[in-house]
């Protein structure tokens, strides 16, 4: 055991309290005044639920968990407050004064006046009831548009602020592997770069407002075997360093995140709980992280109780906190009296427990909470009335015009076009039928981390909360001259075919057939996406290809819509569907954007953020592959995605013509500098999304074909052209060698200017000279592009 040292401190100011101090030295002198269950108690959450009169937060019981006394906690202190607002539906403004109180009788409770972190989900919006519910972040990513993921984040953290939230649980920077996995919703897609651009950004917007972001699953938790979630991850070490770590790096280096979430997995039979290399010698050591390490829900205990590597609570609590894991979480259940009796065992040093408490006490300080004037009263309770808390009811909005104005510009970004022979954009129809499971679901356009799927279902009574126009709602907004008849055909899982000949006469009746398919979001088997939600297949879920096929046997134009957490495949519709339009989840504004899109109020920029696969059986499915994952005539089966990451129509034509390489060959320490013109031939407005992938044809160690090392979103004019200058350092070019290291190594490189993955528009053929070039991460991530001024023809 350590020994407490002699602090200097006065009776009316306790160094620690005393703000004009480093936060090291402050930290310092508060841990030598603790007891050793007064550190412990820093370490850990408590799972609680907001009240909904305004009263103190009372604790949530899981299956997981045993019940927890705050009477019996409090006294020696309490570190984090876990979903006080995404428990169960409350109104906001009640939901902030509850959690002000209780954070009043926190730091009443123990002798240092400490209050609890408080955190929350904020995977699409804050999981709160009545919070705009934003896009997936599967559907960020087919925006190809950091900055608008920037300014949803920081619109999100404004929002947990105000009511008192001081750290979020987002963004996933897991890698999709295998789209069966339920969890795909919730990935930016299935390129590494893609995934730490936009998750930095979303990082970056987050942090901005004042909330403590979370990196999460680190690591490899998407990689698992079949995609069954919280399978073991079989991968080499390769693919960790140069496929899944890359958007932590990122997100660390030029996000500024304050914290990490280990992941549940495996990986070669160490739990990433357990993983000391991962969690210290290279988050800490390596890439200089200073922040906290929060344990994924229950994820210590299951060092014991699905890894097997712990044989008993406190085998498992001083395992976790030897790899680097600082703060157990959702509830005490292994940091309690277990870790207690085991310092006082001798078993775990309680050195180690100082350096996990000087890592969370530290970002306690920052945040203000060990402050002498820090108050519970949160910005959107400033000057009310704590005894009157009805007349607080209904004065906090987190669904406000500003929000839902943003939702819809996100959605709009994100709707894919993925096929259109000319129906699309819909000119007047006059009679549309509407079919499909999603067609007239309110909930359709919500990911399983959303409020109402999340916590709503338990509530049946309570209100959903937020307004969700369905799909008919804003056809016949969009289109009031037409008339629409709605048909169900099927529902989304249940193999129901007896609605189809209803759906199918319908469409006979009708000029054109919008049929909307897709996902119900939900969680460990209630939906077809979603956590443990996963896939056996991506085949269609239920009858819905069934459905499908009949609508395209009917002789009318079919528009397939899909509103889903997942690519699948599409069968026929592929090629004989009018159009395709794939939307991952969009959010509020979700239906509004699609039915824009329909009409051709606004025009389709998205991008595929995953391939969509041609067939339901190959997997996995990413073009992440090297050449023997490729099409080849040893095997029956060919993995051709049907459309390619990256692909997306609009409703315009461009040109790309005018290619110009500075130099052909670099220095492996230097950098190429390309140009080309991009040129709006239609004659409607449109947005191409450039996209750079680097092909490297010979290297020491097997690379994938292409991967994008750059991508920038083009809106151009009829007629309007853009020179558009890329700068690419020899650092995009590097990978995991032989040895283990990240380098750069000399030869000829493909730069290839593409529209997607699979529609290379000019390739530049440049060659690295020198010698091979160690890099780290503090390696430059970008290929950096920049419009020059537009020209018209």
């Amino acid at each position: 055991m350590t020994a407490n040292v002699a602090v200097e401190t006065t009776p009316e100011a306790p160094l620690w309290n005393d703000p004009a101090h480093p936060v090291a030295a402050r930290v310092d002198a508060l841990i030598g005044a603790m007891t050793l269950q007064e550190k412990i108690a820093q370490l850990y959450g408590v799972w609680v639920g907001a009240s909904d009169n305004g009263g103190e937060v009372a604790p949530h019981q899981h299956d997981m968990e045993e019940a927890v006394d705050l009477d019996a906690l409090l006294p020696t202190g309490l570190g984090q407050l876990t979903r006080p607002f995404g428990t169960v539906p409350v109104d906001p403004a009640l939901g902030a004064l509850s959690l002000m109180r209780t954070q009043a009788r926190i730091a009443s409770a123990n002798r240092f006046g400490i209050p609890a972190v408080a955190h929350e989900e904020c995977l699409a919006g804050f999981a709160a009831w009545g919070a705009t519910a934003y896009p997936v972040p599967l559907s960020w990513g087919a925006t190809f548009d950091p900055e608008v993921v920037r300014r949803m984040a920081a619109a999100i953290g404004r929002d947990m602020r105000s009511v008192g939230v001081h750290q979020g649980l987002a963004p996933v920077l897991d890698v999709v592997r295998d789209a069966r996995w339920g969890r795909v919703e919730e990935t930016i897609g299935e390129d590494p770069y893609l995934v730490g651009t936009i998750g930095t950004a979303y990082v970056q917007g987050l942090e901005s407002a004042g909330i403590v972001a979370t990196l999460k699953h680190f690591v490899g938790y998407s990689a698992s075997r079949a995609g069954r979630n919280l399978a073991p991850a079989p991968m080499g070490a390769r693919e960790r360093a140069d496929v899944l770590l890359p958007p932590f790096e990122m997100a660390v280096r030029e996000g500024g995140a304050r914290s990490v979430m280990h992941a549940y997995n495996d990986i070669d039979g160490v739990p990433a709980a357990a993983d000391e290399n991962l969690l210290t010698g290279l988050l800490r050591d390596t890439w200089g992280f200073d922040g906290t390490v929060v344990a994924d829900y229950f994820g210590i205990a299951f060092l014991k109780t699905l890894h097997g590597v712990a044989g008993d609570w406190a085998d498992a609590a001083g395992t976790a906190l030897r790899a680097g894991v600082d703060i157990e979480l959702p509830t005490v259940k292994t940091f309690g009296a277990p870790l207690a009796e085991a310092v006082a065992e001798g078993r775990i040093p309680e050195s180690v427990i100082d350096r996990a408490l000087r890592r969370v006490l530290g970002q306690k300080a920052v945040l203000g909470l060990l402050d002498p004037d820090w108050s519970p009263v949160p910005p959107a309770l400033d000057g009310a009335d704590p005894d009157d808390p009805e007349a607080l009811r209904g004065k906090v909005d987190l669904d406000g015009p500003a929000n839902r104005e943003l939702a819809r510009e996100i959605a709009e970004k994100a709707v894919v076009l993925l096929t259109n022979d000319g129906t699309l954009p819909l000119t007047r129809p006059r009679r549309i039928a509407l079919v499909g499971p999603n067609a007239a679901e309110p909930t359709a356009v919500l990911g399983c981390y959303s409020f109402p799927l999340h916590v709503g279902v338990h509530h049946p009574a309570t209100p959903v909360g937020i307004d969700l126009p369905t799909l008919r709602d804003t056809l016949a907004a969009e289109f009031p001259d037409a008339e629409i008849t709605v048909a169900r055909g099927t529902g989304v899982d249940d193999g129901d075919t007896g609605g189809i000949a209803d759906a199918v006469a319908a469409a006979r009746d009708a000029d054109v057939v919008v049929a909307v398919l897709g996902d119900r979001a939900g969680l460990f088997g209630r939906g077809t996406s979603g956590e443990g939600c996963d896939a056996e297949s991506l085949a269609l879920p239920g009858a819905q290809q069934d459905l499908l096929d009949a609508l395209l046997d009917s002789g009318r134009p079919v528009v397939t819509v899909l509103l889903a957490g997942r690519p699948y495949a599409l069968g026929r519709a592929v090629t004989e569907s009018a159009a395709i339009v794939q939307s991952f989840f969009p959010g509020v504004a979700g239906t509004q954007a699609i039915a824009g899109i329909l009409s051709g109020r606004t025009s389709p920029s998205g991008r595929l953020p995953v391939s969509v696969p041609s067939g339901p059986g190959a997997q996995p499915t990413t073009y992440l592959g090297a050449r023997l994952a490729q099409v080849s005539e040893v095997s029956n089966i060919d993995p051709t995605p049907a459309f390619g990451f990256g692909h997306g129509l609009t409703y315009t034509t461009f040109a790309w013509s005018d290619l110009a390489v500075d130099a052909e060959e670099a220095p492996t320490d230097g950098e190429f500098g390309l140009e080309l013109t991009v040129r709006n031939t239609g004659d409607r407005a449109g947005t191409e999304v450039v996209q750079l992938y680097l092909h490297d044809p010979v290297a020491s160690v097997v690379q994938p074909v292409q991967r994008l090392v750059g991508y920038t979103r083009v809106p151009l004019e009829p007629g309007e052209a853009r020179r558009i200058r890329v700068t690419v350092p020899a650092d995009v070019a590097s990978f995991t060698g032989r040895e283990g290291q990240r380098i750069v190594e000399p030869g000829k490189l493909e730069l290839r200017l593409a529209a997607s993955s699979t529609d290379a528009r000019l390739t530049a053929h440049v060659t690295l000279t020198g010698p091979e070039r160690r890099v780290d991460h503090t390696r430059r991530f970008h290929a950096a592009f920049t419009p020059e001024p537009s020209a018209r023809a």
